[in-house]
């Protein structure tokens, strides 16, 4: 078994379907004092933030799995989680026909073993309907999401290609750290 420390149910419904044993306690670090506007340096230094965090907080009796997802732009921009509805409108315009790179690190640390991923899946998107993404918008399904993003729910009709794991994209590179933590 594990900690998963994250509040995010896709985290969590990964872990499941892939029958990963998990407990899930989030952790509390504050991402706003990161200083960087690339996006790789973001993720992993918020990863790492969240796991000396949850180090401090549960320590290594149990194995702790910590993870970070930001949005790059087409420009390389970092496209964080909205603040609200306005500026998740104007971050998912931003995404709307153009290709997105979704960026996600991963620390697991148990007693034995350090293990350490950064992996992205790119997003080519077609142009998003206006109506359709007023709906979106309404829903409030973008809070919390990194970019506003769901690959897995309003943006999956609009993908025209995709290079990388769906996982990745839906913030656990599950697929990475399966080798590492099986016996």
């Amino acid at each position: 078994m594990i900690y998963l420390c994250s509040g995010s149910e896709s985290r969590a419904l990964l872990l499941r379907n892939f029958n990963v044993d998990f407990v899930q306690k989030s952790v509390r670090y504050d991402e706003e004092q990161i200083n960087t506007t690339s996006a790789k340096d973001f993720v992993y230094i918020a990863s790492k933030g969240k796991l000396e965090a949850a180090i401090r907080e549960y320590g290594l009796d149990v194995p702790l799995l910590c993870a970070d997802t930001v949005i790059a732009a087409h420009d390389g921009t970092i496209l964080r989680k909205a603040k609200n509805l306005e500026d998740a409108r104007r971050i998912l315009k931003i995404q709307s026909g153009s290709t997105i790179s979704i960026i996600s690190s991963l620390h697991y640390k148990s007693k034995m073993l350090a293990f350490s991923d950064i992996s992205a899946t790119h997003y080519h998107f077609s142009d998003f309907e206006d109506d359709d993404l007023e709906e979106y918008l309404a829903s409030g399904l973008w809070k919390g999401k990194a970019g506003g993003c769901m690959v897995e729910g309003f943006c999956k009709k609009y993908i025209k290609s995709v290079d990388g794991y769906e996982s990745t994209a839906m913030g656990l590179q599950v697929e990475c750290l399966l080798p590492w933590i099986r016996d």
